[in-house]
């Protein structure tokens, strides 16, 4: 019994689940539901949440559960994060938000095919694990991390595939933004269908 609930979807492990303001890419300042879904084989070194790369080390939530819990919140959306969320079966989360008016909205690498309804998908795609190609035509919203110039290559290479109305940004990882931003700067001026991401909850102090 437990299998089939995990299997289609209607539990899920959960990292964590907190109420905060968006600070990344194109809904930065907006109030949203954040739902982290722990598991991940990416293996970003940069990554600021390694905790939740772990298989079997969060707890399965029961989504009718979680999805009650976001109702008594004001703002109607819901930012999947991780982790990588698209390793699990999202159908019926996506399904019990929409059905009570909540936007659905997605943060993943791409690596893995993306089940679910979204109104949003934030393709952050990572070199050592590329999209599958599908995932490109999908994006609302393209979001590079630059670590090192290296990245602008990656980024460009990335945005050639995406569809034309895709939203672009660069976003300097956050242990080299004083190295890096101002190449950023530089690069986005240059290149004006890119805009610049900046992390704003680690500047303001927020989840």
């Amino acid at each position: 019994m437990l299998t089939d609930l995990y299997n289609n979807g209607q539990l899920l492990p959960v990292m964590e689940e907190f109420y905060s303001l968006q600070g990344e890419g194109f809904h930065t300042g907006t109030a949203a539901y954040f739902l982290r879904i722990g598991g991940c084989d990416i293996g970003c070194n940069w990554c600021d949440s390694k905790a939740s790369w772990s298989f079997g080390a969060h707890p399965l939530l029961e989504v009718d559960e979680v999805v009650d819990r976001i109702l008594g919140y004001p703002a109607r959306a819901v930012v999947v994060t991780g982790g990588e969320p698209t390793l699990y079966p999202l159908d019926y989360l996506c399904d019990k938000l929409m059905e009570n008016g909540v936007k659905t909205y997605i943060e993943t690498s791409g690596a893995y095919p993306m089940s679910g309804k979204w109104d949003w998908i934030c393709l952050s795609p990572k070199p050592q694990s590329p999209p599958v190609p599908d995932n490109y035509h999908k994006a609302s919203e393209l979001k590079v991390i630059i670590e090192k110039e290296s990245d602008f290559i990656w980024a460009e290479e990335n945005a050639a595939l995406v569809k034309k109305d895709c939203h672009l940004f660069l976003q300097p990882e956050w242990s080299q933004r004083s190295k890096m931003l101002d190449t950023i700067i530089g690069y986005i001026e240059s290149n004006p269908k890119w805009r610049l991401s900046l992390q704003a909850h680690k500047y303001i102090g927020i989840p």
